[in-house]
C-alpha cells in the first residue's frame, strides 16, 4: 500500500504499527446543516481508502467524530457557534438541530454505500459515530494536562494553546510561524488576552459573547465548553490511542484544523497524533468554487431530486484521483449515471436466457481482483480501478456472458472494492419475461402494431428491448 503522505509531502510505502492492524480517523460532520457534494467526496474517498486497506490484507480499526459542539463558523475562535446557528435558523434546540442533521448524514451515509465507523460505539445513540459532547471529560483532562505542561494558558474568555511554546507548530503546512504573523489581522481578534493572533481555544467560558450558549458543562475553571479543535485529539486518544496510522480530511484543515489537533496531541501526551496524513482536493461545481451566493453547495437531496441515483454521484467521485480537484458538472453526472447503468447492464447478463455461459479459469477472477486492488493500493488508483474494470467488460464477445457463479463472485468482489451495487442484481419479474415472449410471438408473425404496443408496455416498466440475431435481448433504462 502506497499512500501520499501530507506530512512528507510525497507518496509513501505504507507501514503500519502494528503487523496487519490499521488505525484510522477520519473527520466527521459538524451537525448544524445537510453535507454538500464537497463533504459527500470526502466521505467516498475515506470509504475507498478503508476499502483498499482492507482488501490489501489489514484489519482496519476506524473511528469517525461527529462535531455537535464548539465549532465557530471560523476555523480559528472567531464567529457564532454553528450549532447554535443553526438552533436560530430553524428555530429548534441545538440538540435537536445535531439529532436531525446526524440522522441526515448517517442517510447518506447509507445511499453511498459508505461504511460506518467500527472502533467505537455510542453508549446513549447505540451507533458507532464519537460525537464530542460524549467525550467532554476526555477534552477536559486534555486541558488540564496543556496547562499542567505550560503549553495553555488562561484569560477570562477561555483557555488557549500557546503555538508559540511547540517548535513543530505548522510543520504539517508547511508554514512557519513567523509567516503566519505577517498575515495574521489583529483586527479579528475578540479576545485582547490572547498573546498570540494563532492561539487558539481549547476551552471557552460562558462569558461575554458566549455567556448564552446553551451547551456548557463544569470544569475545573468553571462552566464552558470545548473548542473544535480539541475534540479530535481527545476522541482519537479515547478510541484508537495515539499515535494512529493514518488521519484523513480534506485539503481546507492542512492550514489550522489539523496543525491544531497536532499540536494540542504532541504537547499533551508528548508524541506524534498520527503518522500519514491523508487530504482529498475540493470540488469546483461549474469550474468555479461553491458558495451559498452562487446557490451551488449542492446536497444529495439535490442530486436524486434532478432523477440521479447516488451511487452515480459515488462512481463521479472515483472517475477522478482523490488528489485531484473534481469539477461537478450536471452533464458530468449525466455521463456517470449512464456508465453505471451501463454496468448495471453488464452485470445484468447472467440473467439473459439467450446467452452462452462462459466458465471461467479457476484463478482469473482472483488475478481481475487482484489487478483492481493493487490500482487502489498505488495511492488509491480509482482511475485505473474503472480502466481495468472497462476493459474487461469489453473483453466479453457478443452473444456470451459469464457463468451465473462466477458472476456473482466478481461482482461480490468489486463491490467489496468499489461499491457501486453489481452484485446481487435480481432478474426480471415473470410477467415481464411473458411480455417479451409475446413481443417475439407477435413478431415472428409480423405483427408490428402488437410487437410495438408491448415494446411500449415494457419501456414503461424500465426495460429497453432489442432484437438480436440470438433473440431478445433486454436491458433496464433505470434503477
Amino acid at each position: 500500500m502506497r499512500l501520499y503522505n501530507t506530512l512528507h509531502r510525497q507518496v509513501q510505502n505504507f507501514k503500519p504499527q502494528q503487523p496487519k492492524t490499521a488505525t484510522l480517523y477520519t473527520c466527521g460532520p459538524t451537525v448544524y446543516n445537510y453535507y454538500h457534494i464537497g463533504n459527500l467526496r470526502n466521505a467516498v474517498f475515506n470509504d475507498t481508502l478503508r476499502r483498499a486497506l482492507t482488501a490489501t490484507g489489514y484489519e482496519v480499526k476506524h473511528t469517525m467524530n461527529i462535531t455537535d459542539v464548539g465549532h465557530l463558523v471560523s476555523d480559528a475562535d472567531e464567529g457564532e457557534d454553528k450549532l447554535e446557528k443553526g438552533a436560530a435558523r430553524e428555530g429548534k434546540t441545538v440538540w435537536e438541530v445535531a439529532e436531525h442533521y446526524t440522522d441526515a448524514f448517517k442517510q447518506d451515509m447509507a445511499a453511498l454505500n459508505v461504511q460506518a465507523p467500527n472502533s467505537y460505539k455510542s453508549p446513549k445513540y447505540h451507533d458507532t459515530y464519537a460525537r464530542a459532547t460524549e467525550f467532554i471529560d476526555e477534552q477536559i483532562k486534555m486541558v488540564e494536562a496543556l496547562l499542567e505542561k505550560g503549553y495553555a494558558y488562561q484569560t477570562e474568555q477561555a483557555i488557549y494553546f500557546d503555538v508559540t511554546k511547540l517548535a513543530s507548530y505548522g510543520e504539517l503546512s508547511g508554514q512557519k510561524l513567523a509567516d503566519k504573523e505577517v498575515a495574521a489581522r489583529d483586527e479579528v481578534v475578540t479576545d485582547k488576552e490572547k498573546h498570540h493572533p494563532y492561539d487558539f481555544a481549547v476551552w471557552f467560558f460562558t462569558v461575554g459573547r458566549y455567556k448564552d450558549h446553551t451547551m456548557h458543562w463544569p470544569s475545573p475553571w468553571g462552566q464552558g465548553f470545548p473548542g473544535w479543535h480539541l475534540e479530535c485529539s481527545a476522541i482519537i486518544h479515547g478510541t484508537l490511542g495515539d499515535p494512529i496510522d493514518i488521519h484523513t480530511g480534506g485539503v481546507d484543515h492542512i492550514g489550522t484544523h489539523h496543525p491544531n489537533e497536532m499540536a494540542q496531541t504532541e504537547a499533551a501526551f508528548g508524541h506524534p497524533l498520527a503518522n500519514y496524513w491523508i487530504h482529498n482536493e475540493f470540488i469546483l461545481v461549474d469550474n468555479t468554487k461553491m458558495s451559498k451566493s452562487k446557490n451551488n453547495s449542492y446536497t444529495l437531496k439535490d442530486i436524486t431530486d434532478k432523477g440521479f441515483h447516488p451511487l452515480a454521484l459515488r462512481l463521479l467521485y472515483l472517475q477522478a484521483h482523490y488528489r485531484s480537484e473534481l469539477n461537478f458538472t450536471w452533464e458530468s453526472l449525466e455521463a456517470a449515471q449512464n456508465t453505471l447503468l451501463n454496468l448495471y447492464g453488464w452485470a445484468d447478463l447472467k440473467h439473459q436466457a439467450n446467452l452462452a455461459a462462459v466458465r471461467l479459469p479457476d484463478d482469473e477472477i482472483d488475478k481481475f481482483l487482484e489487478s483492481v486492488t493493487t490500482a487502489l493500493a498505488d495511492d488509491l488508483g480509482t482511475t485505473e480501478a474503472l480502466a481495468i474494470l472497462f476493459r474487461y467488460v469489453s473483453k466479453l464477445a457478443p452473444g456470451m456472458t459469464l457463468d451465473a457463479e462466477d458472476f456473482d463472485r466478481l461482482t461480490a468482489g468489486l463491490d467489496e472494492l468499489l461499491a457501486l451495487n453489481l452484485s446481487g442484481r435480481p432478474d426480471i419479474t415473470a410477467p415481464q419475461k411473458v411480455l417479451i415472449a409475446e413481443r417475439e410471438t407477435a413478431r415472428d408473425a409480423r405483427d408490428w402494431p402488437a410487437s410495438d404496443k408491448l415494446r411500449s408496455q415494457l419501456a414503461k416498466q424500465g426495460l429497453e428491448v432489442s432484437d438480436t440475431p440470438n433473440g431478445p435481448r433486454w436491458r433496464r433504462s433505470s434503477f
